[in-house]
C-alpha cells in the first residue's frame, strides 16, 4: 500500500499544486469505495446506535450468546459480599463500574473538563525498566494502572487532573487555528510514594465495534506490511509490537490497545476487567493490589469474579459488533478527498483494504474489509510521545488506530476529541497533530488550498 516510487519522487505538493491528484492522475491502490467497511458484517445505522448492533452475518444460533455479552458489557458490577446481584467483584480499586460506563454506547470515550474527574479514560502508569514478561515495570504504589476510585474502606491511588496550554499557528493559506496541549497532574494520597518517579500515559477509551474482524487478519499480513528498516525510502517504518499473551503463556503479536500491547480480544478483555474494574478472571486471578496498599489487600475477596464463562460470553460479545456502513461514497468531494488521502500519503499506515482470515467466529471469517489500520506501531513524533514503553513500543510509537465509524463519532458519543488522549477537537486538529512519521502527509494537509482540505475532511466523514 506504499506510495509508487515514481510518485515520491515527483513530490506530493507538486502533484496537489497542479492539480494532477483531484483530477483523477493518480492511480489508486487495489481496493475500490465500498459501504460495507466490515465486509458482511456491516450495518447500515447512522445514528446513534451505530456502533451498538450484532453483525448482520451472526449465525442465528448466536445471537442469544451475543445478547448475553451485552448484558455483561452494560451490566455494573457490585462490591463484595452482595447477594443482590449476579456481577459481584467491583474493586477494591477500579476506575468504572461497568464496560459501558467506558465505552458508552461501545463508542468512544473523552477527555474530562480541565481539572475534573476522569471518567471515559484512563491513565497507564509504570516506572523506567521492563517487568519480567518484557513488559511496562509497574510502579511499587499503583501497578499499570491509576485507579481513581475504590470501594468503601480502601483508599484511591489518586487521581489525574488535566489542563490545556494554547498552541498558535496557520495553515499554508494564512488561515489560523489553535491546537490544545494537554498538561497532566497526578495527586496520590500521601501513603502512596514515588509520584516523582512514574511515567503516565493518559489514554480514552476506544469504540469497540469491528475488533473480532482486526482479530481475523492473518498474522503473516500484519507482518508483512512492516518496514522497520524504510527500506523503500517512503519514510514509514512501521514495527510490529511482540508482546506476552497471559491468556496463552507465550510471546505473540500485539495487535490490540493504542500500543498494540494486547494480543488477543480474550487478553485484552480479562486486562481491562482487572485493569478497570478490579474484576478478576482464570487470566488474572490475582486482585490488582501491590503490596504497600494494604487495605486493598485486606478487602472483601470472592476468589474468581468473572469465570470463564462470563469471560468468555464478552469476548464474543466484542468479537461481534458490527461495523457502520460508509455514507455519502458518490458524493464528488469525498471522491477528491479519496484521491488525496492517498496522494499525501495516509494510506501508507492508514491501509484501506484488506481480508480476514480464519477465525472461531464465523461472522468475521474470509471477509474483505476496510478498516484504515496497519496495526503496526508508528513513531508519531515528540509532540504526542507519552514517554512510556510498552513490550517493543517506544515512548513516541502508537499503533495506527482504524478509521472506519470516524464520521459517526459525534453522533454516537456526541463528541469529537480525537487522538489517544482526546487533545484533538476534530479530525483537523488530529492530522495537525501527527509527527515523525506522518509529518510529510501533515504538512501536505496544512499547506493544501482550503477547498483541498475540505474534500479530505469529507472523505475522511465518511468513513
Amino acid at each position: 500500500m506504499r506510495l509508487p516510487s515514481h510518485i515520491r519522487q515527483f513530490g506530493v505538493r507538486a502533484m496537489l499544486v497542479t492539480g494532477l491528484a483531484t483530477a483523477g492522475w493518480l492511480p489508486h491502490a487495489s481496493w475500490a469505495s465500498d459501504t460495507q467497511s466490515g465486509g458482511a458484517t456491516t450495518r447500515s445505522i447512522a445514528n446513534a446506535n451505530a456502533f451498538s448492533s450484532a453483525a448482520r452475518n451472526l449465525p442465528p444460533q448466536m445471537r442469544q450468546r451475543f445478547f448475553l455479552g451485552n448484558k455483561i458489557f452494560t451490566a455494573p458490577w457490585a462490591a463484595p459480599p452482595n447477594e443482590d446481584t449476579t456481577f459481584v467483584g467491583l474493586g477494591p480499586t477500579y476506575n468504572a463500574v461497568s464496560c459501558i460506563a467506558c465505552h458508552e454506547r461501545d463508542g468512544r470515550g473523552a477527555p474530562p473538563e480541565p481539572g475534573q474527574p476522569m471518567t471515559t479514560m484512563l491513565v497507564r502508569a509504570s516506572v523506567a525498566g521492563t517487568s519480567e514478561t518484557g513488559g511496562p515495570q509497574p510502579h511499587e504504589s499503583v501497578g499499570l494502572q491509576i485507579n481513581s476510585l475504590a470501594v468503601d474502606g480502601v483508599p484511591d491511588e489518586g487521581m489525574v487532573t488535566v489542563t490545556y496550554e494554547t498552541k498558535r499557528a496557520q495553515y499554508g493559506d494564512g488561515t489560523p487555528y489553535t491546537l490544545r496541549v494537554p498538561r497532566y497532574a497526578y495527586a496520590p494520597p500521601d501513603a502512596f510514594a514515588g509520584a516523582e518517579t512514574i511515567l503516565l500515559s493518559p489514554r480514552v477509551a476506544p469504540a469497540v465495534f469491528g475488533l473480532g474482524l482486526l482479530e481475523a487478519i492473518d498474522e503473516a499480513d500484519i507482518v508483512a506490511w512492516a518496514d522497520p528498516e524504510d527500506r523503500d525510502g517512503d519514510g514509514i517504518s512501521g514495527r510490529v509490537n511482540r508482546v506476552w499473551n497471559t491468556a496463552s503463556g507465550a510471546v505473540r503479536l500485539g495487535r490490540f490497545g493504542w500500543k498494540a500491547n494486547k494480543a488477543s480480544l480474550r487478553d485484552q478483555t480479562a486486562g481491562a476487567l482487572l485493569g478497570d474494574m478490579g474484576i478478576t478472571t482464570t487470566v488474572f486471578p490475582e486482585q490488582n493490589c501491590p503490596a504497600p496498599q494494604t487495605g486493598c489487600r485486606a478487602a472483601p475477596n470472592v476468589g474468581i469474579e468473572a469465570d470463564d464463562t462470563v469471560l468468555d460470553d464478552l469476548t464474543f460479545y466484542m468479537e461481534s459488533v458490527a461495523v457502520p456502513a460508509r455514507r455519502q461514497i458518490d458524493d464528488p468531494a469525498v471522491k477528491r478527498g479519496e484521491a488525496l488521502f492517498q496522494a499525501i500519503g495516509c494510506a501508507a499506515c492508514h491501509i484501506p483494504s484488506m481480508a480476514t482470515g480464519d477465525h472461531r467466529n464465523p461472522a468475521v471469517r474470509n471477509q474483505n474489509i476496510q478498516p484504515f489500520t496497519d496495526l503496526l506501531l508508528h513513531d508519531m513524533g515528540p509532540d504526542l510521545a507519552d514517554g512510556r514503553p510498552d513490550f517493543l513500543a517506544s515512548g513516541a510509537e502508537w499503533r495506527t488506530p482504524p478509521l472506519w465509524g470516524l464520521g459517526l463519532i459525534e453522533a454516537v458519543n456526541g463528541h469529537m476529541f480525537l487522538l489517544h488522549d482526546g487533545r484533538a477537537r476534530g479530525i483537523a486538529e488530529a492530522i495537525l497533530w501527527h509527527g515523525g512519521e506522518a509529518a510529510t502527509a501533515r504538512e501536505a494537509f496544512r499547506t493544501m488550498p482550503a477547498d483541498q482540505r475540505a474534500d479530505l475532511l469529507a472523505f475522511l466523514e465518511s468513513l
